[in-house]
């Protein structure tokens, strides 16, 4: 309904147009194979949808040649980085010369200034290439880094990482960026990723993820104090330090040049044009509450800046007075900050979504496929499994899996008095390897 609906209302002779008329039959298609198939995410349907509603789209797009506004702005942005050291027009005047992305963005353009006009250059395709690579990423972290797993292992509703793969590139906001050429894929893809190591308690890769994401695009930067204050939580000030430092210092060092090298036009371009305060109109233009203000109340724009400034001081002052103790309670803490700022922003789109939605879901599969690892683990080795309060499971006993986080309950008088049991399981709860302690460690959000 979704794609009809896009296809129905954008204008005429548009690439958003021919996405939602030919996804919406893809997935139509989609849902008769799900209303034949006995499990509620089973794989048949995400591929019929994947393919209606990405595949078919996106060939028929390259063949007529029509894409997103942004593959020609990343692609000239490419030519301008290499011709002047600076991937910023120094005088845009129109829409098509601002471009509102950090420097990093410049590298999915490299395939079309070296080998010109073809499909295989196009930046829609590395846009693409880069989100699958991402989540790949992220689903081998998940997964132990053994790729038949991915396929084997599965949530306890039954979903495998290949297969939550594939619903989550049929979902409609992320299916129509990556047909149309949106340049925000592969930025919540990095920050999937840094999640991932984040749930596996990786946080020098969770930074180095995270960093990679933020020479792309600023809507990944309000992930840096989420990841930063979990961290802080479950591994200490040092192993928080260590993801700020990577996240930080990788960032630093790819916007920096570029902003030296012409401060002025990297002001107008990447500041004051996408908060729609520059002398251009920016071309993200939705009928949400910032705009709204913009356009019909005295002085709009300063109120809408302010009032994001307040919701993000907002949202750090939560950081400091109850962190969020896992991936997932971050992911909504980061979700809710991003909402009010796509929201209140005086230019946005509501194609901003995808981070939002993403941010809401795709950390609670990978909770519950990262429970879904240690539990098959723990069923061939014999083993038991622990919780702590962050909610994830560990297999216990001689060479068992030690979690990278320290214990986070002093023990009980029951366990001291027990000097027999191993001194891991004096530090945490016991838990029946079942499926509903699965399903309680899939949901939480604060621990079980």
């Amino acid at each position: 309904m979704s794609a009809l609906v896009v296809g129905l209302l954008s204008p005429a002779d548009t690439s958003q147009e021919a996405w939602g008329l030919a996804a919406a039959l893809g997935y139509g298609c989609a849902a008769l194979v799900a209303a034949r198939s006995s499990a509620p995410w089973a794989p048949a349907p995400a591929v019929v949808a994947v393919v209606g509603a990405v595949v078919v789209p996106l060939v028929y797009l390259t063949v007529i040649s029509k894409e997103q506004m942004e593959v020609g702005v990343v692609e000239r942005a490419a030519d301008l980085l290499f011709a002047s050291g600076t991937p910023y027009h120094p005088t845009p005047h129109v829409v098509r010369d601002f471009n509102p992305y950090l420097p990093g963005m410049a590298l999915f353009g490299i395939p079309h200034m070296l080998f010109g006009e073809s499909p295989f250059t196009s930046a829609r395709l590395w846009f693409l290439v880069g989100f699958l690579a991402a989540v790949a990423g992220a689903i081998r972290v998940l997964t132990n880094g053994r790729e038949t797993d991915a396929g084997r292992v599965s949530t306890p509703r039954g979903v495998t990482g290949r297969t939550g793969v594939l619903w989550l590139i049929a979902c409609p906001v992320v299916a129509l960026p990556l047909t149309i050429g949106g340049v925000d894929p592969p930025v919540i893809g990095l920050m999937c990723l840094a999640l991932a190591f984040t749930q596996r308690g990786d946080a020098g890769r969770a930074g180095l993820a995270l960093g990679a994401a933020a020479t792309l695009k600023w809507t990944a930067w309000p992930a840096i104090p989420v990841l930063v204050a979990v961290l802080a939580v479950r591994g200490g000030q040092r192993t928080a330090a260590k993801c700020a430092a990577g996240t930080v210092g990788i960032a630093v060092l790819a916007v920096l040049p570029s902003a030296l090298a012409d401060t002025g036009a990297f002001y107008r371009n990447v500041v004051l044009y996408p908060l729609g305060l520059g002398p251009t109109a920016s071309s993200a233009q939705s009928p949400l509450l910032g705009h709204l203000i913009t356009v019909l109340v005295p002085h709009g724009k300063a109120v809408t800046m302010a009032l994001i400034v307040l919701s993000a001081a907002g949202v750090g002052l939560s950081l400091l007075i109850r962190p969020p103790r896992s991936a997932v309670s971050g992911a909504d803490r980061l979700a809710l900050g991003l909402t009010l700022a796509i929201v209140l922003s005086p230019a946005t789109r509501i194609g901003y979504a995808i981070y939002p939605i993403i941010l809401l879901t795709w950390p609670r599969f990978a909770a519950a496929l990262s429970a879904g690892v240690l539990g098959k683990q723990s069923h061939g080795t014999g083993r038991r499994l622990t919780s702590g309060r962050d909610g994830a499971y560990q297999p216990v006993g001689f060479l068992s899996y030690r979690s990278p986080w320290p214990a986070v309950h002093p023990p009980s008088a029951a366990t001291t008095a027990a000097p027999s049991r191993s001194p891991l399981i004096t530090c945490q709860r016991l838990a029946c390897v079942s499926e509903r302690a699965l399903a309680c460690n899939a949901r939480t959000t604060e621990g079980c």
